[in-house]
Formats: structure tokens, sequence, C-alpha cells
């Protein structure tokens, strides 16, 4: 559909160019996110293996990197549900680590920072629907739960069978049980004396 192809790049559009200017400045962003790192990974940073990056410049610059990656493979077409999901799930730490508008003193870098964090809400909005969308296509959820109906039905229609197909198999076998008891009983008299 010509709207994907149109809105996937507008999307991806400030992923991709402010990952491409964190990852050409990383400073910045780095001073931006140290009091949040300082407070979460701070905490936990002796319990995380050496090959794990955990200070600010390494983690901003990991982040630009998937930022980028994701929002050209979004805005490409390319694997777009897993790059929504990427990309959102990058928009979340950067959201709480970056726009912290409640903990701003100052009344015009608050208003700043909750444009920012609201900004980024919506992006997340679109990014959540992004990465649902199946092109129109059954999802896996409603394809899983057809496929279970369908198995429903033929189980059922194949135990109606097997049970037409005994009941068939019973009345013969008594039939023929029956048959047998008569014809037994037929010589069975005809041999005694009268």
């Amino acid at each position: 559909m010509i709207l994907r192809r149109i809105a996937r790049p507008m999307l991806a559009a400030i992923f991709v160019s402010g990952g491409i200017q964190s990852l050409r400045n990383p400073k910045q962003p780095t001073q931006a996110v140290e009091p949040f790192l300082d407070k979460t990974v701070g905490q936990v940073r002796d319990k995380v293996p050496e090959q794990v990056p955990t200070d600010a410049e390494s983690l901003v610059k990991l982040d630009a990197a998937i930022k980028v990656g994701a929002g050209l493979a979004l805005a490409l077409g390319k694997f777009p549900r897993l790059s929504a999901a990427l990309l959102a799930g990058s928009l979340i730490p950067t959201t709480a680590a970056a726009h912290r508008f409640w903990e701003s003193e100052d009344p015009g870098e608050r208003a700043q920072q909750q444009i920012h964090f609201f900004k980024n809400v919506s992006l997340l909005g679109g990014l959540l629907i992004a990465a649902a969308d199946t092109h129109g296509k059954p999802s896996l959820n409603w394809q899983a739960h057809h496929a279970a109906r369908i198995a429903g039905a033929k189980l059922h229609r194949t135990t109606d069978d097997v049970q037409g197909t005994l009941a068939h198999a019973a009345g013969a076998v008594q039939g023929a049980v029956q048959s047998a008891a008569g014809t037994a009983q037929g010589k069975a008299k005809s041999l005694l004396p009268r």
C-alpha cells in the first residue's frame, strides 16, 4: 500500500537523523543521560559482565546505532515490524533518561522537556501501530486460533465418522451373530429327534 511506503520513512526520519547526530556528537546526549544511568545502571554496574557496556557514552552510541539501523530498515520497508519494535524499545529508555521534565526546576526547561517527553510518547504510539501492522494479512494470533478451530472441527467430524462406523460395525456384528445364532438354532432343531 502506498500509505505505508510514505508513512514509514516519515516515522523513521526522526530516529535516523537523531541517531546520526548522536553518533557524530555523543557529548550532549551523554551528559543528559548520565544522572539517570547513575541512578539505574550505577546500582548494578558491578553485577554486569565486563563485556556489556555500562558507561554513558557507549550506551548512547549503541542506542544511536540501533536508531540509525532500525530507522533505515523501517524507512526501506525491510523487516518493518521488527524495526518498529526495536525503535520502540530504544525510545523508552531514551525518553526516561533524557526527558524527565518532572525533575526540572526551571519552568522554561520543564516545559521544553515536557514537549519532548510527549512527542516521544506519540512516536511510541506510532511505532507500536507499525510493529503490529500485518499489511492486511491476518495476525499470527488470528492464524493460530483459526487453525485451532479448523482442527477442532475436523476432529469433531472424524469423531462423528468413527462413531458412525463403529455403530454400523456393531450393528453388522450383531446382525451376523443373530443370523449365526438363528442358523445354529435351526441346525440344532433339525438334529434333534422328533
